[in-house]
Order: C-alpha cells, then structure tokens, then sequence
C-alpha cells in the first residue's frame, strides 16, 4: 500500500491534507489503497530558509520506506507557485534522492481552491446559500476574507475548525478551475 506523507505549513493543514488526498485518491482510483501518514508541519518563512527544506525532508523521510512518497503542500502567497515548486524539487533530489517528492504550491493559499468550488460549499460552516465562485478565485488576495464576509455577522472563517469540515465537502471537479489544485491533482495520481 503506498504512503504519503506530506509537508505543511497551518494547523488546518494538518487536519485538512489527510482528507484531502483520501477524497483525490479515491476519485482517481479505486484499486489503489492509500495510508496518510500525519502531515509534518513547518512555518513556510522558515521553511526556506538554508537547511530547513532539508531537515523537513529527512524527517519525513525516517517516517516512510524508500517506495513511499513526500508531498510538499504549502502555499505560494504572492510567489509563483512554479518558481517555488521547482526550486523545492532541486533541492530534495539533492538532498533525498532516495524519495519520490512532489510540491505543490496553492496559488495564494488553500483556501482559494474553496473559492474555485464556493458553489458546493453553499450553507455549510455558516456560509451563504447561495455562493457564486470568483471569476478568478486564485487572484483574490485573501480567501479567508472573502470567505469570512459570507458568513453570518460576528463569525469569522477559522482554518483549524472550517479547513478540514470544507473539505470534506468541496467539490473537487470544481476547484479543478484552480491550477494549482489540478496540479496537486497530477502530482497525486502520479504517486499513485
């Protein structure tokens, strides 16, 4: 059975990742068992700096077997998701050729790809009923705003209560609309 286990910056990340690679690996196959191993959390500003990505990745690397994989999933705030993606995979094959590593970089941040699928998220966690997606959900520059402003008065979007109860819920084909969620979509069937 292969395992994954990913690399995340929040606290909702942690709760929300598992579910989220269950629902992509279940709609990709049926034949393929998968075991999530509990995410490993790191601030994304100390993540880069000069032998953190290493020491993350070792850590990661102790808690799989050589045919397992590794998922960076962070996201990208105002970098480019490519140019962050790719530097990351430069530097794991230097550093842990021995696994096989993805990154994924959400543009923005997660919860964008909510807002890519704000229509299936009508009516939960308190949201409007009737949500209409961004035209661009990617390019909001705060999707927990935007989220929290279609919320009743005096209820805020709070990432370690709402991340993993949204998705458990997003339709996924939606925030397929996103690039960086199809990408994430790619790397994970690839695992597979």
């Amino acid at each position: 059975m292969p395992k994954i286990i990913a690399i995340v910056e929040g606290h909702g990340e942690v709760e929300a990742v598992p579910i989220l690679l269950r629902r992509i690996a279940g709609e990709a196959s049926t034949t393929h068992a998968l075991e999530i191993a509990h995410p490993i959390r790191v601030r994304r500003q100390r993540f880069f700096k000069e032998g953190e990505l290493e020491r993350s990745l070792e850590l990661a690397a102790r808690q799989t077997q050589p045919t397992d994989s590794i998922l960076v999933l962070l996201d990208a705030e105002s970098d480019c998701p490519r140019e962050l993606a790719e530097a990351v995979l430069r530097r794991a094959a230097a550093s842990r050729p021995d696994r096989r590593v993805r990154a994924v970089f959400a543009k923005r941040m997660y919860e964008a790809w909510f807002l890519a699928a704000a229509a299936s998220l009508s009516g939960h966690r308190g949201l409007e009923p009737e949500l209409i997606a961004p035209a661009d959900p990617e390019s909001n520059p705060n999707p927990k705003a935007w989220l929290t402003e279609r919320m009743p008065r005096g209820r805020s979007y709070r990432e370690t209560l709402d991340q993993p109860a949204l998705t458990a819920v997003f339709d996924l084909r939606s925030a397929c609309d996103s690039p960086s969620f199809r990408k994430l979509c790619r790397d994970l069937q690839s695992l597979l």
